[in-house]
């Protein structure tokens, strides 16, 4: 079921990016978040296998495909609208607060599940206690959709309609911003691999590796998430100041040379303490990835494919790469080579320090900017 979701992104990334094109950011973000609480209440209600045969598991496998369709969209069009509205000097600062939203629901999701940890007993969690969160999704989902309709519209795509510039379309990102693509895949895979292994697995390694209890390692991954919120818009607004590329280069040289020596002393620590300044310490430099995110794909690509340029390939990466994250690590343990592990998580983080040499320093000659020249020429011939 987790797979399928994670399948479904790069269609996602594709089909709601050309929508946001085409018909605007906040029609496509709307969209988006319908999507994925139809998914959420699907979920929530439908009946066990004992009630309708095979059409349980039929509805359920329906709704994940449309969650991985709206997760795929929803980046690339939400990317879009925040850089687009942002002013010129402060787009680091208010594009960080993408991954300060999900992080957001990512620690939501632990504090339901901390709470129903507390209150339920397991039989209770697997009868029924599992379908709350779902419940809270959809609810949560259609107050945003609500909240996403009032929103304006962005200045970049209504000049663009008004002046009567099409869609560009995916031929068009393939022929004229090959190297923008190339450059958001490489950006990506390093950035998502690292955020899945530090948010989500890392938890996961505490109880099976390092012996933690799991109660205690939610705990721990809830104060870190905490923290991380607010490392968001500081590293943005230091991209600001100094630029996008050295924020990211801090981003992928300190994930090379510190994703070994975390991942390795936090399995081999039990102290909770411990595991929580090393997960906070793995925590910084991966801000250095999150807050520019969206940002500095952003300003690679001109208004009329911005969402799908951004979206696409983003949503690929994560497909692949970020999906792939976890099954890899569990492979590797039950083969006895956990630490090849590390290893590969360094050598992807490693994909996105080539992908920083090459980009040019986006923040400069944006192409949010009217006459910018980074839609063309923003990565190192």
């Amino acid at each position: 079921m987790f797979a399928v979701g994670f399948l479904m992104r790069p269609l996602g990334g594709w089909l709601l990016g050309l929508y946001a094109d085409k018909f605007g950011r906040r029609a496509a973000l709307t969209l988006s978040v319908t999507l994925m609480s139809f998914g959420s209440l699907a979920i929530a209600l439908t009946p066990g296998y004992s009630s309708i045969g095979i059409l349980a598991p039929v509805i359920l496998v329906v709704a994940r495909l449309a969650q991985g369709l709206s997760v795929g969209g929803e980046f690339g069009s939400s990317a879009t609208y925040l850089s687009e509205i942002a002013t010129p000097r402060r787009r680091g600062f208010y594009s960080s607060f993408q991954y300060v939203s999900i992080t957001v629901g990512q620690l939501s999701a632990l504090l339901v599940m901390i709470v129903m940890q507390s209150l339920l007993t397991e039989a209770q969690m697997y009868a029924w206690g599992w379908r709350i969160p779902f419940v809270l999704g959809a609810i949560a989902g259609l107050v945003v959709m609500y909240l996403r309709r009032s929103m304006v519209e962005s200045e970049h795509f209504q000049r663009s309609s008004a002046a009567g510039s099409p869609p560009g379309g995916l031929r068009v990102l393939l022929r004229e911003h090959r190297r923008q693509v190339l450059a958001v895949l490489g950006l990506a895979i390093g950035g998502t691999v690292a955020f899945y292994t530090f948010t989500s697995y890392l938890q996961k390694y505490m109880v099976n590796t390092a012996g933690i209890p799991k109660p205690t390692a939610s705990l721990i991954g809830f104060a870190a998430l905490f923290l991380f919120i607010f490392m968001q818009p500081v590293a943005g607004a230091l991209s600001d100041r100094w630029g996008r590329r050295p924020v990211m280069f801090g981003f992928s040289v300190g994930g090379m040379l510190l994703t070994v020596p975390i991942m390795t002393l936090v399995g081999r620590t039990g102290n909770p303490w411990i595991a929580f300044l090393l997960m906070i310490t793995a925590m910084v430099f991966l801000s250095g990835y999150t807050a520019l995110s969206a940002i500095i794909k952003a300003e690679m690509f001109p208004t009329n494919v911005r969402a799908l340029g951004v979206g696409l390939p983003h949503a690929l990466a994560t497909a692949v790469f970020g999906g792939l994250s976890e099954p890899i690590a569990l492979a590797l343990k039950q083969a006895g080579h956990e630490s090849v592990f590390f290893w590969w998580v360094t050598g992807c983080i490693g994909l996105t320090f080539v992908a920083t040499l090459v980009v040019r320093e986006p923040s400069r000659d944006s192409s949010l900017e009217v006459g910018g020249v980074a839609a063309r020429d923003s990565v190192v011939r």
